[in-house]
């Protein structure tokens, strides 16, 4: 039997390909509201990150997620990522 091949995606802080099931999905939603999609299911479009909070800080530092999303995001949003992973980790 053939064994399925994995999605990879690349994250956007560390710019290493991994499996789609080991980074968490940052989605910009339809109605423009940027959050955390651990399920990998929310509609919007999608960016990923690995599941460290490392990488969230070099994507702020590099502005990753307003190249990805092709818009401007603010300070605020990155601080609100930020506390949102924080509360989920615990």
């Amino acid at each position: 039997m053939q064994q399925r091949k994995k999605p990879q995606r690349q994250c956007i802080g560390c710019r290493e390909s991994k499996d789609k099931q080991d980074l968490i999905r940052i989605v910009k939603t339809p109605e423009g509201d940027i959050v955390i999609d651990r399920t990998g299911r929310k509609n919007g479009r999608g960016a990923y990150l690995c599941d460290c909070e490392d990488c969230l800080k070099k994507a702020k530092k590099s502005n990753a997620l307003s190249r990805s999303f092709r818009m401007n995001v603010p300070e605020g949003t990155y601080l609100e990522l930020e506390r949102q992973w924080n509360h989920d980790t615990e």
